[in-house]
């Protein structure tokens, strides 16, 4: 009888132990916050934030800040109900922040990082934030008097703001380009650098592996979001370069092999159009919608749009870029065209 409870402990022991040595541990890379940390190992932030605070409190910094150099506990993955019970998974469900719950996003900068959710409208839904070149290419450039404007410093500000937008209303966000340094700024003339990653990973300088990158980035998580979001999709933001004299409208590139990039491309057009109307009601907008065989439409699997924000050299063009307010117009349009096409979606 003796030996069979030294037998029971001991296994016991055996398999407690087990638990604690497959504990999962790993070190944040340079910007990364505690979303994009749970990200990069499969988990959801939305599902395991809390748990992750809760796991490594002692070792956070202020506002739950992540330490480079110190290595952080992974929560363990939580099994679903339908897991646990045998039964059949079910086909995703409406995901979504509660409302009120304060995220914390440091590519932000530190005086938005701390993201406030206030409505669900966009539960179940998952969007990957895509600004244009960075790293080693600075995309188009144009000037203003002294000051350059570097296309990829504007469209990086631009997403920043659309991404927090969507968080606020409930919505899963990847940031695939990401700069540890530059958060939303409010500056007119934004400052150039080449620290932009995807994702942490370096941005090659040949361009089809730079996109190749960034599409790779976006397939390997579609392929476990789509699991848990019933509307995934992907936006990639640029600024246009023609010559000076030529204004130019908001342009948006679906991609010819899926009818589900089409209708958002068409309800992003018809958002800004309803934003012209009524802001520049004398104006008009001259903005088009058309199918382009773009390598990056063409390489991602999750459905997705191409955003061209007007000409960087137009001095008329130029203001919708260097005045904040208009750079947080532009992405508040965007997050409202994705919301008309999410509507019709469900």
């Amino acid at each position: 009888m003796k030996n069979k409870l030294y037998i029971l402990l001991f296994l016991a022991f055996l398999f407690s132990g087990t638990t604690l040595w497959a504990q999962q541990k790993a070190t944040p890379k340079a910007g990364e916050g505690i979303s994009s940390f749970l990200l990069r190992h499969n988990r959801s932030p939305k599902k395991y934030y809390d748990d992750f605070i809760e796991l490594n409190k002692q070792k956070l910094g202020k506002n739950n800040v992540l330490k480079v150099g110190v290595t952080y506990v992974i929560p363990p993955v939580k099994k679903s109900a339908s897991e646990s019970s045998g039964t059949k998974q079910q086909s995703p469900k409406a995901k979504s922040t509660k409302i009120g719950t304060t995220l914390n996003e440091p590519l932000f900068g530190k005086q938005l990082a701390n993201v406030k959710v206030t409505s669900n409208r966009f539960a179940g839904a998952c969007f990957y934030v895509v600004s244009g070149h960075g790293g080693p290419d600075p995309g188009a450039i144009g000037k203003v008097g002294k000051y350059e404007l570097h296309e990829d410093e504007y469209a990086y500000d631009i997403a920043l703001r659309l991404a927090r937008n969507l968080m606020q209303e409930g919505a899963e966000v990847r940031i695939i380009i990401q700069d540890a340094k530059d958060g939303i700024r409010d500056d007119s003339y934004l400052s150039n650098s080449k620290r932009e990653t995807c994702m942490g990973d370096p941005i090659p300088l040949n361009q089809v592996q730079r996109l190749q990158q960034r599409c790779d980035k976006i397939n390997a998580l579609y392929r476990k979001d789509r699991k848990n979001y019933s509307y995934c999709r992907a936006i990639f933001i640029h600024i246009d370069s023609r010559s000076k004299g030529k204004q130019t409208d908001v342009f948006f590139y679906y991609s010819n092999k899926k009818g589900e990039s089409k209708r958002l491309a068409n309800n992003m057009k018809n958002t800004f159009e309803s934003k012209y109307d009524k802001h520049q009601p004398n104006r008009g907008f001259s903005g088009t919608v058309s199918g382009r065989n773009l390598y990056v439409l063409s390489h991602t699997t999750p459905a997705s749009v191409f955003v061209e924000l007007g000409n960087i050299q137009n001095t008329f063009d130029q203001r919708r870029l260097v005045m904040n307010s208009n750079r947080q117009a532009l992405a508040k349009w965007l997050m409202e065209g994705f919301l008309k096409d999410y509507k019709e979606k469900k």
